[in-house]
Parts: structure tokens; sequence; C-alpha cells
């Protein structure tokens, strides 16, 4: 390959491997982690904020194991080693068909036994054919049959949940009571405004422990998994000569997703859109390696906020939408 292509070629692959990096700069790496106790591995509830659905967590500390409520497609248990599989194959689904295969392979033995051979019981292999031919169009009549009289039967209905619960506008402090969906675990949690308000002020406050670099304050603001997080994130950008930079956050709109408790936990999470100024710099000469310094970009993310009985709240988790 001449020098110039193989330079090229380099050029690309770098940039292939750097372009997760730009677009994940952020608080939150643009993506989803960190905990929410029992629901961790549950879909908050949609909002008006965030009428969409929210990713699961890329990162969390949180066991797997605990029951989810719908949102996030759970795995289908499978049937130890050893036991047979409780749905079994397709003959004990068909029985019918299970029937009929029996019914060939047993007339093809007893062909082999009484010396004319497989298909000898059929008196050639033409009968053969034909008996196939009449066996199918009458197992596609007795088909036809069967699923007229399945569509006649009532079916069950399903077991939904009560439309019209009241999230809460969190711009408006208003206070607010969990969402729709049926709990994961704890009792129903009631939001006040100051709650709204701290909830404000903590997403202004992480952004700007963030683009300052202080590991010390975000320890405070977020719980000690979430502060981990912050700090290998901000140390794969130093390792790699960047710095980002969000500033100007304004609340733009949020509403309550769901709030619980969990023994002497209370845990909150709100979803949120923002606006403000994210840009990416490279340390070395302030060259702009993602974002715009003079202009506003908007995010909507979902937060989740825990305390202890009487303490202050802390982020404990981020989830993006979509």
């Amino acid at each position: 390959m001449p020098r110039p292509r193989l330079l090229l070629a380099a050029l690309a692959a770098a940039t292939l491997a750097l372009a997760p990096a730009l677009t994940e700069a952020r608080p939150g790496g643009s993506s989803s982690m960190g905990s929410r106790g029992s629901r961790s591995y549950s879909a908050p509830p949609s909002t008006p904020t965030s009428p969409g659905t929210v990713r699961p967590m890329d990162r969390t500390m949180e066991a797997p194991g605990r029951p989810a409520t719908p949102g996030y497609a759970q795995p289908a248990p499978r049937a130890p080693i050893g036991q047979p599989n409780p749905q079994g194959g397709f003959f004990s689904r068909n029985p019918f068909m299970a029937g009929l295969m029996g019914g060939l392979i047993g007339a093809g033995i007893g062909g082999l036994l009484f010396g004319h051979g497989l298909f000898g019981g059929f008196t050639g292999f033409a009968s053969f054919l034909g008996l196939l031919l009449q066996i199918g169009l009458i197992a596609g009549l007795v088909w036809l049959v069967l699923g007229f009289l399945r569509r006649r039967q009532p079916q069950p209905a399903m077991a939904g949940v009560a439309p019209g619960l009241a999230r809460s506008n969190m711009a408006e402090g208003r206070p607010g009571r969990a969402g729709g969906a049926a709990p994961a675990g704890g009792t129903p949690l009631h939001i006040l405004p100051e709650d709204f308000n701290a909830f404000e002020q903590a997403l202004k406050a992480v952004n700007d422990a963030w683009s300052r670099r202080d590991t010390g304050t975000l320890q405070r603001l977020a719980t000690p998994e979430m502060a981990r997080y912050f700090a290998d994130d901000l140390a794969d950008l130093a390792a790699r000569g960047w710095h980002n930079e969000t500033r100007d956050v304004r609340l733009e709109g949020g509403d309550l997703s769901e709030a619980w408790r969990e023994g002497d936990r209370d845990f909150a999470t709100v979803a949120m859109r923002f606006s403000l100024v994210d840009v990416t710099w490279r340390l070395a000469d302030r060259a702009v390696m993602e974002g715009d310094p003079n202009r506003r970009t908007t995010a909507t993310e979902l937060w989740t906020f825990t305390r202890r009985a009487g303490g202050p709240w802390q982020l404990s988790a981020i989830q993006q939408v979509g």
C-alpha cells in the first residue's frame, strides 16, 4: 500500500477509536450509569418530559436478580442442565404431528421387518406419496377448524395500570407521587417542592464541579459509586489531554417519574430537560475538539437521587432517554 493511503487508513482508524470518547464527555458520559436500589433493573415510568423509552444501566454496581417492572427485556428462564425443558419441543406441543410421524415411522419399520422395504407397506412409493397427500389435506382441514374454534373462544383480559396517575411538574414545584408502573420494591414516597429545588440545584452543582474537575465536591454531591464513575471519566479525559466544560446550565422543564422508600433510604427519579454550553477542549492549545463555546445544546436525562432519613439528597444514577 502506498504511504499516503497507509497514512489515511491510520488516521481513519484513530478517528473511529477516539470518536466514542468525544461524544461521551459531559457528566454521565451520555450513558446510563449508577444504581436505583431494587429498581436498578426496572424501567422508570415515562413522563411528559421523557415520554420515550429509557436506556438500561451501562454501568452499575447493583447486583442483578431482583424483580423488574415492565420496560426492560428480561431473559427467558432456561431449564437446568439434566432437566427437561418445561415447554418441550415441537412434537410435544403438537400431539397430532407426533402421532402422524409415529405412524409413518411405524409403517416403515413394519415394511422393513416383513421384507417389503421401507415403503413396501404402502405398495410402492407412489402409494406412499398419495397417502401423504391425503393425510396433509386432512391435517389442513383439522388445523383450520381448530383455529376457528380458538378464535371463537373469549380471550382473557390483560391486567393493566389505572391511567391518569398524576406526576408533578418539577419546574412548577408541585408535590408529586410515584409514577404509574408497578413498583419493584419499596413504598411510595411523597416529594415536596423543596425536594424539587434540591434536584435542580444538584443538576447545576454537579456540572459545575465536573467542569472544575473538583472530585471532592462530586464525592459530596453523589453516592460513592457515582463519584467513582465521575473520577474515572475525568481521568480518562485527562489521559487524552482533553477537558470537558459544561457551563450555564438551565433547567428548561422536568417532572417526577417515581419516588419510593426502601428501608431507611429514600429514592426519587426525575426527568429533566436542560440546556447548557457543552464543549471539549484540548488542554495543550485550547483547540475545540467537540461542541461550540458560543452555542447552547439541549439534553433530556433521568436523574435518580437518594438520601437517608433527614439527610441531603445525593445523585445515585443518570439514565439516557431512547
